[in-house]
């Protein structure tokens, strides 16, 4: 007994079947591919935040930020625009007017809220 097997039988991956003049143009073309580049990522603006109080910053902190519900620094410092080292010590300000209320205090995170004329 005599069996056929077809001329691809033992060819495997993308270059079965093909002459030698293909398989090297398709192992030739690979080379033209240009590598991936990595991105830049995205550049964070520079924030230009205030390093002092200026008189309407000053008015806005005793106006505004007893009437917030979550006092933290990060929280007073985006919405005046002034210095973390700053809010930290504007909070501590409020807080000995009694303008607002310690919730959580670690060494990690301040948590201030509103002080309401029922807790007095």
């Amino acid at each position: 007994l005599h069996f056929t097997t077809p001329s691809n039988m033992g060819a495997k991956g993308p270059a079965a079947g093909k002459t030698k003049e293909a398989k090297m143009k398709a192992a030739t073309a690979k080379k033209g591919i240009k590598k991936k580049k990595w991105s830049k990522g995205r550049a964070r603006d520079k924030l230009n935040n205030a390093i002092l109080f200026d008189k309407e910053t000053e008015a806005k902190l005793l106006k505004d930020v007893p009437t917030y519900k979550l006092i933290t620094t990060s929280v007073v410092s985006e919405r005046l625009k002034v210095t973390g080292s700053l809010a930290r010590v504007a909070i501590r300000i409020l807080c000995e007017k009694g303008l607002i209320k310690p919730v959580s205090h670690s060494s990690a995170m301040l948590i201030y809220t509103r002080a309401t004329a029922i807790d007095e």
